[in-house]
């Protein structure tokens, strides 16, 4: 009886850990699913910046808008891949409830930096306020040659320090989109060095 009964303890045990086992792995195969996400995401950023690069150098405003909704598609695709990884991570099975949030550390930065990339170009296609082109569809010709610009206007002291004002406010802006960049881009690599610092870790166990 005594046999039989350290049998069946030793076979708990050994399920047990069959079971903790494939938890472990299934951890490391989503933890390893959240990396190619992101990897996703880095190459759309590469694709959205090559494609605005082109834009600001050619032009083509069509093929902006097209490229832009395509990288759209993909980030939000992107999103929710990770939010499903992150209802796993909370859901009983695994209960790993650093890990989800984690990972949601992940998605408020990405959104952050997806906006403020956004800011960035819009910016950067707007120009600076004093290099920006002057229509002249308002402006009357007198012949093909010659016409009276609307535009043209006697520059005071005024003028000149709401201009460099306006300048100034822009490269601010600008500025300070490119900071929340960088700072979005850092801690979003510290984030995904605990994850694979996760992943190594269940994998030595």
């Amino acid at each position: 009886m005594e046999d039989f009964e350290k049998k069946l303890s030793m076979k708990d045990a050994m399920e047990v850990e069959e079971k903790v086992a494939a938890s472990t792995s299934s951890i490391v195969l989503l933890l390893r699913r959240f990396l190619e996400i992101q990897q996703r995401r880095a190459e759309a950023y590469s694709k959205l910046k090559r494609g605005f690069s082109e834009y600001m150098t050619s032009g083509g405003e069509l093929n902006y808008q097209q490229l832009c909704s395509e990288i759209t598609v993909e980030f939000n695709d992107c999103s929710k891949n990770v939010i499903e990884l992150e209802s796993l991570f909370r859901s009983p099975d695994y209960s790993r409830v650093d890990l989800a949030q984690l990972l949601r550390a992940v998605q408020v930065q990405e959104k952050q930096k997806l906006h403020l990339t956004a800011t960035i170009q819009m910016l950067k296609k707007a120009g600076r306020p004093s290099e920006r082109l002057v229509s002249h569809e308002n402006c009357k010709y007198r012949n093909s040659k010659e016409h009276e610009c609307v535009h043209v206007q006697e520059i005071t002291e005024a003028s000149g320090t709401q201009e460099a004002e306006e300048d100034a406010e822009y490269d601010n802006a600008l500025k300070e989109a490119i900071r929340g960049v960088q700072d979005a881009v850092t801690t979003i690599n510290e984030h995904l060095e605990e994850v694979r610092y996760e992943i190594a870790a269940l994998e030595a166990e």
